[in-house]
């Protein structure tokens, strides 16, 4: 408990930058993996074709590389300056949005086909169908799986200490400069981000799960 409290400054900001990373990078991943999810099942094949190369490019490439090229390699294209914190946040949000789309592809799966084809025949066009008919529906049945990418997503932006974010995943670094015992504080990280689950985003997803279950 010491070195929690004798550091608490430390713990406070190393946190609130990991909640700014996972907010600000769950909401772009949602964005992005909803589009890319609609471009999955696109009738249109060069949609499906940019789609799929992209889940598989992003998806299949490690996270470290990815947040290493963003951290390293794009300030050397001559581009506008983002900071390491940005950097981070472009980094983690297309990541994550490969497996958002993916959760969200396998939930239009479960729409039954009846209902796509029942949308065409009154005028709807695919757009439409998608976003007023399929997609409400799938984000009903993809919420435990969406929910585990988020998780994932949280545990993921301790990564980014390793590009010069000042988050949760570097308090370790910082407790070794003061001399403090390393193995309380890192069970102290380890126990807050059980915390975060634990107390936020799960009883998130069963509220939502609750909610929808009676609206539907």
């Amino acid at each position: 408990m010491n070195v929690l409290i004798d550091n608490s400054g430390l713990f406070v900001t190393g946190f609130k930058n990991t909640g700014i990373l996972f907010v600000i990078s769950a909401f772009f991943a949602l964005v992005l993996g909803t589009v890319v999810a609609g471009m999955r099942v696109s009738p249109a094949p060069a949609m499906r074709g940019a789609g799929t190369l992209y889940v598989n490019a992003v998806r299949n490439t490690p996270l470290t590389l990815i947040l290493a090229f963003f951290a390293l390699g794009y300030p050397k294209l001559g581009l506008p300056e983002i900071g390491f914190m940005n950097a981070a946040i472009v980094g983690l949000s297309l990541y994550t949005a490969t497996y958002v789309s993916e959760a969200i592809r396998s939930g239009i799966n479960t729409v039954a086909v009846g209902q796509s084809e029942a949308a065409r025949a009154i005028g709807l066009p695919f757009m439409q169908t998608l976003t007023l008919i399929v997609l409400p529906q799938a984000f009903r049945s993809v919420l435990p799986p969406l929910f585990s990418v988020f998780i994932a997503l949280l545990k993921n932006t301790t990564v980014a200490a390793g590009f010069s974010v000042f988050e949760a995943g570097a308090i370790r670094a910082y407790l070794s400069e003061r001399g403090e015992p390393l193995l309380p504080g890192l069970l102290w990280v380890a126990v807050i981000f059980v915390v975060l689950v634990l107390g936020i985003l799960t009883p998130l997803q069963r509220y939502l799960e609750k909610k929808w279950r009676v609206a539907r």
